[in-house]
């Protein structure tokens, strides 16, 4: 597919770096304008920092011929307007990665023992992340076991383990420090985890350092559910500016990477510390100051995404990456029209650091691998790829060997960012549709 990515900034680079990973034939385009007028593009992606510099690109780019558009539009005040601004610049998608974020970091904090959490199957299914506790008990637990720990039906879909990512069967035996990723219906979690006799704090209190946007929007989502909010940044106009954009939050002026003021500030009693700045070095800081103190949840915004894994084995909690998130949902968009079988990929999440991919699919008619069971295809099936979720009418079916696949199912993949999957015959192939 030929891809012409108008913005090289954070999301720009990222984005151009994976899709030219996936093989797509891709044209950068930085500050000159003209070079749009070269050719026709199957998808522009308009990404600069200015929201109408992409609004025009998109509508420079629908008159030359480009059928697919995407811009990055970050002004809140064009949120209202959004299906407006859409038809009238012919855009087919647009990405907030700041409220993109921001909703990433609600969904944890709602489930705070979680390092990333997701919903799939019209949220009748949950895909969560999580580390196994060193004498826990999951320590030590043979997955086949895991059903007489729990009443919930729960499956593992993958495992970190000392940096490599395996999808297990049902011998793989749990260790601590394991990094796990597992399905389980959204109703029954909490049970789940009482159970299993896994932490399960309720977040009342949050503490967010750097007044950004992704603050502003989290903040609302958060006090909208009775969630009181503390927010620090060192400057005076922004806290101003804060303080009329959100009157039912708490305001303070100062430094929040000096450990002074988030002590005067009541960090200690704090359940959930949010380190938001424009700086990759201050959020860490601020967050690892935070687990020192044993503050239940902590989120670090981290820009610079080549150490992540460095990161997370130092003791981060929970990470998010706005360029990331972005790039996620942009990918999901360009598989969908690269779909051979015109069976697009519904929802696209990473997992692990970005090693391991979890997407939704609908079933198609017709489909040689229909009412067959798990247990017959899997000679079939490709190698590291998982069936981690179907949903049937409105039933939720965790699957085993004995399940099967039938037409108009959604469905979930669950496979590591190596085994490249664009639609559902590229699990099974070798068979029709």
């Amino acid at each position: 597919m030929f891809i012409i990515v108008v913005g090289q900034g954070k999301v720009g680079t990222t984005l151009s770096s994976q899709l030219c990973a996936e093989g797509h034939d891709i044209v950068i385009i930085d500050k000159e304008a003209d070079v749009l007028k070269t050719a026709r593009a199957d998808l522009l992606i308009a990404c600069t920092d200015g929201d109408e510099i992409n609004l025009l690109s998109c509508m420079v780019a629908r008159k030359l011929g480009t059928k697919n558009t995407i811009a990055r539009v970050r002004n809140p005040e064009y949120d209202s307007d959004l299906r407006l601004l859409k038809d009238e610049f012919h855009i087919s998608l647009s990405i907030n990665p700041e409220l993109t974020c921001a909703r990433e970091i609600f969904r944890i904090l709602r489930f705070p023992a979680f390092l990333k959490r997701e919903t799939f199957l019209r949220d009748k299914a949950e895909l969560v992340e999580l580390k196994v506790a060193p004498g826990s008990r999951l320590d030590g637990v043979k997955l086949m076991d895991l059903p007489k720990l729990t009443g919930e039906k729960a499956l593992i879909c993958a495992v970190e383990r000392q940096g490599e990512v395996t999808i297990p069967d049902g011998a793989f035996v749990l260790q601590g420090n394991d990094r796990i990723s597992l399905t389980a219906e959204a109703s029954g979690l909490v049970r789940f985890m009482n159970d299993l006799k896994l932490p399960a704090p309720v977040i009342r209190k949050v503490m967010i350092v750097g007044g950004s946007r992704i603050a502003i929007h989290v903040a609302r989502m958060l006090i909208r559910n009775k969630v009181r909010v503390t927010i620090i940044d060192n400057d005076a106009e922004k806290c101003r500016q804060l303080t009329e954009l959100l009157p039912e939050a708490t305001i303070i002026s100062g430094n929040g990477t000096l450990q002074e003021v988030l002590l005067s500030e009541g960090v200690k009693d704090t359940d959930a510390v949010l380190a938001l700045t424009g700086f990759d070095e201050e959020n860490l800081t601020i967050s690892m100051f935070a687990n020192y103190l044993k503050v239940p949840k902590t989120v670090t915004k981290i820009d610079r995404t080549d150490h992540l894994e460095v990161f997370a084995n130092a003791g981060i909690d929970t990470i998010v990456s706005p360029k990331l998130l972005t790039a996620n949902e942009i990918v999901r968009y360009v598989r969908a029209m690269g779909s051979r079988s015109g069976q697009s990929m519904l929802a696209l999440s990473r997992f692990m650091d970005g090693k391991v991919e979890a997407m939704e699919f609908v079933v198609p008619a017709g489909a040689s691998y229909c009412d067959v069971p798990f247990r017959a295809l899997q000679a079939r099936k490709r190698q590291n790829t998982l069936v981690a979720a179907i949903a049937r009418n409105r039933q939720l079916i965790i699957p085993s060997g004995n399940d099967c696949l039938l037409p108009e199912d959604r469905v979930v993949i669950v496979a590591p960012r190596d085994v490249t999957i664009s639609e559902l015959k590229d699990v099974f192939p070798g068979g029709s549709v």
